[in-house]
């Protein structure tokens, strides 16, 4: 059942309201700038796209457009940071951090500036445009980098939260968004901290025997997913990663411990992403069986986003397999 404690949609595995993480982004943009005068806002011709456009209009004098130009966007932003602002950058992930990825990690990760990097347009339901627009390596990119702060927000609402946060963050900030509208599945009361995992669905059903953890807009495909393996009396924990990185390592590896078998969830390639993360700190800490579902080793195409996400098995029905595939990896219980 969901958990009540966090205040999650009630209508979220209806046909509800649906909204764009990059939506969220604009409005919490907005009210980041409202809040800390030092906030600033830069993009690369993508004012619309990114949503940067209300703040644009807002404050006009405290947003520059820096044109088709992501490698000067990076450096001009660790400049303002170095001098007492808090620059917002935005592009498409494709673009921003695949173009400027060296631009990033020298003038604002090594100088440990707080630069928020706004990559727009991730995964393959960017739809139509196609594999050159459809960043499925933006997550390995940021999360190697020390002292970088990587978030995949679940919904609008989440991602609005998100960015009021990482303007308060003293460091630099990966800020991963979607294109394509998705369910909503939190609300304004459903609490937000950085860097803590949130167990979004616990099942009636006992014992709880896999843990799902996902990020980005399929915590939503994942929790539907839960509800389906319940009906069969399958126990599956769902928890939403918004922060890959710092991770929330104490909450993992005691679900990991719990339940005994971990399935991992993103629009991303499978590696370097969020199951590449918590693989690596499950083999320092507590070996358990796992299974991956993401993007395996290939570039996206063009198509409907339903479509994609689908045909690069991160639908529904996929994750149910996943579940059922590493539940019978679990080592057998020994007769007394």
């Amino acid at each position: 059942m969901l958990n009540q404690d966090l205040h999650l949609r009630e209508d979220l595995f209806e046909v509800g309201e649906e909204a764009a993480t990059r939506d969220g982004f604009g409005k919490g943009l907005v009210e980041a700038a409202d809040a800390d005068e030092r906030v600033i806002a830069l993009c690369a011709d993508l004012t619309e796209s990114t949503r940067m456009e209300e703040f644009a209009k807002k404050y006009p004098d405290r947003y520059i457009e820096v044109g088709v130009a992501e490698q000067n966007l990076a450096a001009l932003a660790s400049g303002f940071a170095n001098y007492g602002k808090i620059p917002f950058i935005a592009s498409y992930a494709t673009f921003s951090p695949g173009r400027n990825n060296e631009q990033i990690r020298t003038t604002i990760s090594i100088n440990n500036v707080p630069v928020k990097i706004v990559g727009s347009h991730a995964g393959v339901s960017v739809g139509p445009d196609g594999a050159t627009h459809q960043a499925l390596e933006d997550i390995a990119l940021m999360r190697v980098l020390p002292r970088m702060t990587v978030i995949s927000p679940c919904d609008s609402e989440e991602a609005r939260k998100a960015t009021i946060a990482a303007a308060k963050q003293g460091g630099p900030v990966y800020l991963r968004l979607a294109r394509e509208k998705s369910p909503l599945i939190t609300t304004r009361e459903t609490p937000f901290e950085l860097g803590k995992a949130q167990i979004f669905w616990s099942p009636e059903v006992k014992p709880r025997e896999v843990v799902i953890f996902a990020t980005g807009p399929l915590v939503h495909n994942a929790l539907l997913a839960a509800r389906e393996l319940e009906k069969n009396g399958i126990g599956t924990i769902v928890v939403n990663v918004h922060t890959i990185k710092p991770l929330d390592e104490e909450t993992i590896v005691k679900l990991a411990h719990e339940t005994g078998a971990v399935v991992t969830v993103e629009e991303h390639q499978i590696a370097g992403g969020l199951g590449s993360a918590i693989a690596e700190l499950l083999a320092r800490e507590l070996p358990t069986p796992m299974e991956f579902v993401g993007v395996h080793d290939q570039f996206g195409q063009s198509g409907e986003p339903k479509q994609l996400i689908e045909h690069y098995h991160m639908g529904v029905s996929h994750i149910v397999s996943a579940v059922k595939k590493v539940a019978a990896k679990k080592p057998k219980a020994q007769s007394p």
